[in-house]
């Protein structure tokens, strides 16, 4: 092609993409994308809610958004299972709109037209609502007074759960009532049946989770007349954008539970369990220094890994999931985040028709990674050496996975029905 028609071409398209603006394509994206999070009274530290608080922000937002920094949702591209529940990243497309309409200077557009506000949500409202309704139950925590600053804090007690009769998960949510959600690094639970835990976790929360969803066909079993052991590190003054700095009375966590009908029946269960990738005792990161962990799983049976969330402190900043097929030798990746943050925990749902088949023997491979230098922007102070503990200020080497524990026949059924079923690819 002639050289000057390519440069033609180039030149029209480009013209196409730069007519962008915003009361006509640009606030549709920030709208569906960002208003949830920035807004009155939302976790981000400014609000997008009309054309001109959105304005004197636009080369951030281009620059953050163009890094795939925003939305905060941390998963690598082109590496592993696209195709997940829940994904808050933004289309090529939606990427090159906003980055053009920065480009072009931010124009409004027609002033004739009037820009749609967002739909906003209640900021307390639960995050499932509109695909499940209201929780069928809510549990919450005995409300504790978190002080101003101070030393990392912890909570350990029994609450009764009020289930009258054996109930299957359909999906499940932990949420801090209003500003306690900056003050809550993690708030785990499990299920205590005449003084025994049963099976794995409940449920996990840290900072930023939406929520998990259980796919169907399976069953997280709530038992009758069980209680709920709440596990709550607070962290008083907050992290993030909606530190306070300030005491926070009658704080109370939160979890609302959907379940299936009470006639509802699986044979397969599926649990929720933390996966450690060695003795955190063992971990020691020096000053301006990188360190790695590395840990292995396999099972003695079938299973379908349906859910991943890497877990971390301040100095952790890429994770990654693979799986070792004995038989064969191969490797493959399943996951992998490599611009991770303790601010934003999310629990990596994979679509039902991709989540990893793993054959009895099959090796998980997982691994973290950690920046204590100057280039982590989460790191509070490089001249540290770090070791493995419980606080904020320590460092953590954990996975957090749901596995649906499957027999021969089972396995076999869901790879004959994905050998049947063409698979949906992300757009992305």
């Amino acid at each position: 092609m002639n050289k000057y028609i390519a440069a033609a071409l180039l030149a029209v398209m480009s013209a196409s993409t730069w007519a962008a603006d915003y009361v006509t394509e640009v606030a549709d994206i920030i709208n569906d994308n960002c208003v949830v999070c920035h807004r009155e009274g939302g976790i981000g530290p400014m609000s997008f809610e009309s054309y001109e608080q959105v304005r004197p922000w636009a080369p951030l937002i281009q620059m953050r958004v163009a890094n795939r920094e925003m939305p905060p949702y941390a998963y690598d591209h082109g590496i592993g299972i696209q195709d997940l529940q829940g994904d808050w990243r933004l289309s090529q497309n939606d990427i090159d709109m906003v980055v053009n309409w920065v480009r072009a200077g931010s124009p409004y557009g027609d002033r004739d037209i009037v820009a749609q506000p967002a739909d906003l949500r209640d900021l307390d409202a639960w995050n499932f609502v509109d695909d499940f309704g209201q929780p069928n139950l809510v549990i919450p925590s005995i409300p504790l007074d978190i002080p101003a600053n101070g030393n990392d804090m912890w909570s350990k007690h029994l609450v009764p759960s009020g289930v009258a009769e054996d109930r299957c998960i359909k999906a499940i949510q932990v949420k801090p009532r209003g500003e306690a959600k900056s003050v809550v690094h993690h708030a785990n639970s499990n299920i205590i049946l005449d003084g025994e835990q049963q099976g794995g976790m409940l449920t996990e929360y840290a900072m930023g989770k939406w929520g998990e969803i259980v796919p169907e066909g399976v069953c997280r079993t709530f038992p009758a007349n069980s209680q709920v052991r709440w596990d709550i590190h607070m962290f008083p003054g907050g992290v993030g954008a909606m530190a306070q700095g300030e005491m926070i009375k009658d704080n109370v966590v939160e979890i609302g539970l959907w379940f299936h009908e009470p006639d509802y029946e699986s044979k397969y269960k599926q649990d929720l369990s933390l996966y450690r990738l060695g003795d955190q005792s063992d971990i020691v990161i020096p000053p301006h220094g990188y360190y790695m962990t590395q840990g292995f799983k396999s099972f003695d049976h079938p299973v379908r890994i349906d859910s991943w969330q890497p877990h971390g402190h301040l100095r952790m900043n890429a994770a990654s999931i693979e799986v070792f097929y004995p038989e064969t030798g191969r490797t493959e990746p399943i996951s992998q985040v490599s611009n991770w943050s303790a601010t934003w925990h999310h629990s990596h749902i994979f679509a039902p028709n991709v989540a990893p088949l793993l054959p009895t023997g099959a090796v998980l491979i997982l691994k973290q990674w950690y920046d204590n230098t100057e280039n982590n922007p989460n790191n509070p102070d490089p001249d540290q050496w770090v070791v493995g503990g419980s606080r904020t200020g320590d460092e953590m080497t954990h996975n957090w996975m749901a596995v649906t524990h499957l027999d021969d026949e089972g396995y076999d059924k869901l790879k004959d029905e994905r050998r049947n079923t063409p698979i949906k690819t992300s757009s992305l």
